[in-house]
């Protein structure tokens, strides 16, 4: 097996189990090294979009990241948010997220189960008169989403909120791991951003995630695993397989 030493780019995990288990198993060092910080727009940034929070009457948050950024641009601002504002999140762990910021309780709050179409289930008819803004990152789109809510007739915008900010990698030598787990296209800014001349060689590449891979191709980086699958869910698991075949 030529995989001894794997980066991951995210912060450690709450969960160190199933990555415990596969340095158990197969006897690898596994290191996490986020290669971005997520960080909102300034009011400044924000206002060169010419969104008006106030003409909306429904935001649709798809992150944790987008709630902090919409709050504190509507501070920066000093837009006051309606109680009469709904709120459309794509799970109930980012809706619950919403109670940092309101009065749960108190306001007009829908989710879905992590699928666009579960979060189009939630507008519905009743909600479907709404005028929605669809918070986004700069290295992430929502075109699964829009083309639904398009399908659907529904009086939307797109805005982004959230920017990524490359991390300082200089000091993490990336010739010295097998492979390297990859997740977002700020990753791949990243590793150009740090290291202007970097040459793949024998580094293999994992890849979680669709939107990921188009900008590994624009980089000409090559992709040994391209995850996930209905076989491999998660990261863990998709490394587990690609190591159990290249014993």
């Amino acid at each position: 097996m030529d995989i001894r030493k794997i980066l991951i780019s995210q912060q450690k995990p709450l969960n160190e189990a199933p990555f415990a288990e596969l340095k158990k198993k197969f006897g690898i060092e596994l290191d996490f090294k986020p290669f971005f910080l997520v960080e909102p727009l300034s009011s400044i940034e924000f206002r060169a979009q010419r969104v008006n929070i106030l003409d909306y009457t429904a935001i649709v948050f798809s992150s944790r990241h987008a709630i902090d950024a919409f709050f504190s641009i509507c501070d920066e601002l000093r837009v006051k948010v309606p109680e009469t504002m709904k709120y459309f999140c794509s799970t109930e762990a980012v809706a619950m997220y919403l109670q940092k910021h309101i009065v749960y309780r108190k306001r007009k709050i829908f989710y879905g189960t992590g699928t666009p179409d579960s979060l189009l289930s939630q507008i519905g008819t009743k909600n479907k008169d709404e005028k929605f803004l669809v918070t986004q990152s700069e290295t992430s789109n929502s075109v699964v989403l829009t083309s639904l809510m398009d399908a659907q007739k529904l009086n939307y915008k797109t805005a982004v909120f959230v920017k990524s900010v490359p991390q300082d990698l200089k000091e993490t030598k990336l010739s010295d791991y097998d492979l390297i787990v990859v997740y977002n296209p700020a990753d791949v800014v990243s590793i150009s951003e740090n290291f202007p001349d970097f040459k793949q060689g024998n580094i293999k590449f994992m890849t979680y995630g669709k939107n990921v891979i188009k900008a590994m191709e624009d980089a000409g980086l090559s992709i040994e695993i391209k995850a996930p699958t209905p076989e491999t869910p998660s990261v863990a698991s998709s490394i587990e397989r690609y190591l159990l075949s290249h014993k």
